[in-house]
């Protein structure tokens, strides 16, 4: 070996263990953590035969029978990534909600012990729930954010007045008629609910807000009032200003009144001239269901800022729905803390019954009557007196109520208390009567009063109680058959909701206001006008040069929540790098440093334990954000996007498309978007932001701060600005949400950028190109990544064998995007051989090759098409997150030994401790002998030719490349599997013995 080659080598394994932590990473990335939230995880089929409940992290279904007072175990099968709902229409057709997918799953159960998706529905971004209404109850009703790559249309994320929700209606008898779409003008929804007749529909936005939006700094400084040419004379901020330092100029959160139109601060000011939009905070939506195409005829508000689940009373029609109203309308940490929300079930009723095109329909009012909406308070035992609550009075609190269901009597309502490990028996009025101990984050329930069960789904635990609806109590714990998710995972979910642990009163938690670990919508100035300024340790932005102010002041003004995806790799964090460990470009540091928040904000009387503190960094550092929807599937940019990241990636003048000279990826730097360095703006200092979630925040249009279209030379528009009338969001983008859309920001005058007119090129044209390209901004997974396609036999396959044009279509797509290295390609079904029912099984697409459960098995993928022409299989194409899809096709506990194998040896495949002792395969590549190929084994093959490490316990485990010799090659090929896309190693049938081979695996 050449000295250039050995430095070579010694160079790569410098990179390795230098980036041990990212090795690491890449080599356990068997499992994408995204904390979708259940909706409806449980559900009986119609004759309450069979408990159906979806097993989130391990995309499957579980079927269970319910028997001599337990449950069970029928069958299993593989649906979509991320299921989060189920309904029955039958006990053999039964729907599944898959919320990273898109996609609804339409599982045929008519073989409980062996069921298969017999179709999948594309529908739009995020599916929540679902629900079967309608006449004869043959509709589907699915909700989704009106955006994705599914949905048909424009969603016209730049256009003012545009509802952001979508109902998705199929016909559930011939699902080949296109679905029709209601689009609702609310932000994303969530939760639906049937009336008892299946004549309404009712759906819930999820982030309604509650009234509140922000005015810009500019909007409240007296200074700007000449600006702003409305004849309103701005009076400032409200006292407090603190005594220390000056504050920074801030914007202010409004309210406006629940029983009339004026926006007011928290003094009680009026600021109605300078709001140029209304905000209907439109919260719970009737829909005829059985109309022709079923319609909107009604909108319900008041009912509360985050919902989560609505349910119908049977004996009256009336609804509940379970929420949180967020108090963020209350100005600065010291006056919120210890109450942060307040968890509530909102009971919403008429008067007689009402009448909707003629048909009558018990419970809510939809025609001109008056509907009485009651929000009740789940814990009013609380003593906001206090600061601190009482341990009994901690331990009664009832935090994040999600599932609910009704007796059929309507005298009682159970609600699973998610942040409590309880659920609550309400009364009629409301009242909590009862209290059910159950497991950890009960997200959802399913009542069977005849059997005199309750059944609950424990998230946290991946269980299910069987309440004993008698004594009260639970009576089994049934676990669901396997958890893919890493320990980190496990332990620190819960600390993210647990209230009894979290907050003074046993009622509010980080996921409070984090909802699901995201956002809730909102800004809140969680300034403290006695705080102290302290020092800000980040480094400036080197391009262009400019000091920062070097301190942050406790009076920062409104921020908007941020979410808690994808912070690896972020560094610093909040929006102005305020939380930092004093290490600005380490994330574990910075996390550790929101500890004293469960003081200051949550109320605890106590500090947070530092162990469970470390446990809730390594969960959340493990979240990652989903794909970006507005994405074309392939990854293609239209020519406006394509302009825009021109500009981004540019010095914005390359092709004469018009910037400042300054790139915009110098400071939005991949991978995650933002360098970590500090920006100088409005007289405080700003962490650059991250760019992934831009499109989460389109809805707000209209404010009072002129544009500036010209840099040079002024020009400011008329003012005041036009009123725009209703939108769906009272807060927008930039770090307080006062800023209504991406180009109002770039118009703002005092950023660091600007964009110039040029001879035939208006600077407006530059910001929409822009616009549009950021608002497709890439998360960290290929917009593929999730997307399905049911492969199946035509319609006409008895006479001419065919799979469907348009699935194949997609299919080639997914296996285009797999092979770009977008994600792995897996395929699960149902494969009839001869005289044989059909096997549950998996594929991992490679190529052209379909790698089989069974290790000694491959099939080429043409062959599979041809079992599905002729109607002998039936299989489902998944395009998983790079990393992930050996384990979700063929090795489901990830122990090594493939699923088929397992079975054949008669163990169980789903329990990595029933793994065989010793393989009778061995893997090539495995140099670490630890039963999987990962960067440890290429550290171990360059160890052991290059620096003297010890002999393997397999030596031909290390030849990766099967040349017969163990040398450099062996690891390149190992490289290559794992990052660039290259098949995986093979099998061989015996080791041999150490020792054996130590001329060649020393000699290179």
């Amino acid at each position: 070996m050449t000295r250039g080659a050995s430095c070579g080598i010694c160079a790569l394994l410098a990179w390795l263990g230098a980036s041990g932590a990212a090795a690491d990473e890449v080599g356990d990335e068997t499992f994408a953590l995204f904390e979708s939230a259940h909706v409806r995880p449980l559900a009986l089929t119609p004759s309450r035969r069979l408990l159906l409940a979806v097993n989130t992290p391990d995309n499957r279904l579980e079927l269970f029978r319910p028997e001599h007072g337990s449950l069970l175990r029928r069958g299993e099968v593989v649906v979509g990534l991320e299921p989060v709902a189920v309904v029955a229409r039958s006990d053999s057709e039964i729907f599944v909600v898959n919320h990273l997918s898109d996609s609804v799953s339409v599982v045929d159960a008519t073989d409980p012990g062996a069921p298969f998706v017999r179709r999948t529905l594309q529908v739009g971004d995020e599916p929540r729930d679902i629900v079967i209404a309608g006449p004869d109850r043959r509709r589907v009703f699915v909700t989704a954010a009106a955006r994705g790559q599914n949905r048909p249309g424009d969603p016209r994320l730049t256009t003012p007045g545009v509802g952001r929700a979508d109902v998705w209606v199929f016909d559930a008898t011939d699902l080949d008629l296109p679905p029709r779409l209601i689009t609702l003008f609310c932000d994303t929804p969530r939760a639906l609910a049937a009336s008892p007749d299946g004549k309404l529909v009712f759906a819930a936005a999820f982030l309604s807000g509650n009234g509140t939006t922000v005015l810009h700094d500019q909007a409240v400084e007296p200074f700007f009032t000449m600006l702003i040419d409305d004849g309103f004379i701005a009076p400032g901020l409200p006292p407090p200003f603190g005594a220390r330092d000056p504050a920074p100029p801030a914007g202010l959160i409004i309210r406006r009144e629940s029983d009339g139109d004026r926006w007011l601060d928290p003094a009680g000011r009026d600021w109605s001239p300078r709001v140029r939009f209304d905000l209907p905070d439109r919260d719970v939506f009737v829909i005829d269901a059985v109309a022709d195409p079923p319609r909107e005829v009604r909108s319900i508000r008041g009912v509360g800022t985050v919902l989560f689940n609505i349910a119908v009373n049977p004996a009256n029609g009336r609804l509940a729905v379970s929420n949180l109203e967020s108090r963020n309308h209350v100005r600065f940490e010291p006056e919120v803390r210890g109450h942060v929300v307040d968890n509530r079930v909102t009971l919403i009723d008429g008067e007689n019954g009402v009448q909707v095109d003629g048909v009558q329909v018990d419970g809510v009012q939809v025609d001109g009557v008056q509907v009485n909406v009651t929000p009740v308070d789940l814990n009013p035992h609380i003593d906001r007196s206090r600061p601190h609550g009482t341990p009994e009075e901690i331990e009664r609190g009832l935090a994040l109520p999600l599932g609910m269901e009704f007796t059929a009597d309507g005298e009682e309502l159970f609600v699973a208390a998610f942040g409590s490990s309880e659920v609550a028996v309400l009364d009629p009025a409301g009242r909590v009567t009862e209290r059910i101990a159950v497991g950890d984050g009960p997200s959802g329930v399913a009542l069977d009063e005849r059997a005199g069960r309750l059944y609950v789904m424990n998230r946290f635990d991946q269980t299910i109680s069987v309440v004993d609806l008698e004594t009260r109590r639970q009576a089994h714990v049934v676990p669901l058959r396997f958890d893919p998710e890493p320990i980190e995972v496990r332990e620190g979910r819960r600390l993210l909701y647990d209230a009894r642990l979290s907050s003074a009163h046993g009622d509010a938690a980080c996921a409070s206001c984090h909802i699901f670990a995201d956002l809730d919508g909102l800004a809140w100035d969680l300034g403290d006008p006695a705080g102290q300024t302290t020092l800000n340790p980040l480094a400036p932005v080197p391009n262009p040069p400019a000091p920062l102010f070097g301190r942050f002041h406790p009076m920062k003004g409104p921020m908007t929540t941020q979410s808690l995806r994808g912070m690896r790799g972020a560094g610093a964090m909040h929006w102005r790098g305020d939380r930092n460990g004093g290490e600005p470009f380490d994330e574990e540091a910075a996390f550790m440093s929101f500890r004293p928040a469960f003081r200051d904000l949550l109320g605890k009387q106590r500090d947070f334990p530092l162990e469970a503190m470390e446990k809730l960094r390594d969960f959340v550092l493990a979240i990652r954000y989903p794909p970006n929807p507005i994405a074309a599937i392939d990854g293609s940019l239209t020519a406006e996007q394509a302009a825009g990241k021109e500009i981004f990636d540019s010095s914005g003048r390359a092709d004469d498309l018009g910037g400042d000279g300054m790139p915009c990826a110098e400071c939005h730097a991949g991978p995650i978007g933002t360098s970590g360095r500090a920006v100088a703006l409005l007289l405080q200092d700003f962490k650059v932001p991250h760019l992934r979630n831009l499109y989460q925040k389109v809805g707000m249009f209209g404010y009072a701060v002129p544009g500036i279209e010209a840099i040079v030379p002024l020009a400011l528009e008329a003012t005041p600005t036009p009123h725009l009338g209703e939108q769906v969001r009272g807060f927008g983008f930039s770090h307080d949400g006062a800023v209504p859309t991406l180009f109002d920001f770039f118009r703002q005058p005092r950023q660091l950028f600007g964009f110039p007119d040029h001879p035939g090129r208006p600077g407006t044209r530059t910001m929409r190109e822009l616009e549009a390209f950021l608002l497709t901004v890439p998360t960290g997974l290929a917009p593929a990544v999730g997307q399905q396609v049911t492969l199946r036999a035509g319609p006409s396959a008895v006479e001419d064998p065919a799979v469907e044009d348009l699935d194949l279509d997609r299919f080639a797509l997914l296996r285009a995007r797999a092979a770009a290295g977008d994600g792995d390609l897996v395929l699960h079904g149902i494969v009839r051989g001869e005289g044989e029912g059909g096997e549950q099984t998996g594929f991992l697409v490679s190529g052209d090759v379909a790698l089989t459960a069974r290790d000694v098995e491959k099939l080429d993928v043409a062959a599979l098409l041809e079992s599905v022409a002729s109607g002998d299989a039936v299989l489902t194409a998944t395009l998983a997150p790079p990393g992930t899809g050996r384990r979700m096709a063929i090795d489901r506990d990830g122990d090594g030994a493939l699923d088929g194998d397992e079975i054949d040896l008669g163990l169980d495949p789903a329990d990595p401790a029933s793994r065989p002792p010793r393989s009778p395969l061995v893997l090539r590549g495995d140099c670490d002998g630890d039963g999987a190929v990962s960067i440890t084994d290429a550290i171990a093959a360059l160890g052991a030719l290059f620096l003297g490490g010890a002999e393997p316990d397999c030596p031909l485990a290390c030849d990766a490349n099967e040349d017969g010799e163990q040398n450099v090659s062996d690891p390149i090929r190992v490289l290559g599997f794992l990052f660039l896309g290259a098949p995986p190693p093979g099998r061989f049938p015996e080791c041999e013995p150490a020792g054996e081979c130590a001329t060649r695996c020393g000699g290179g």
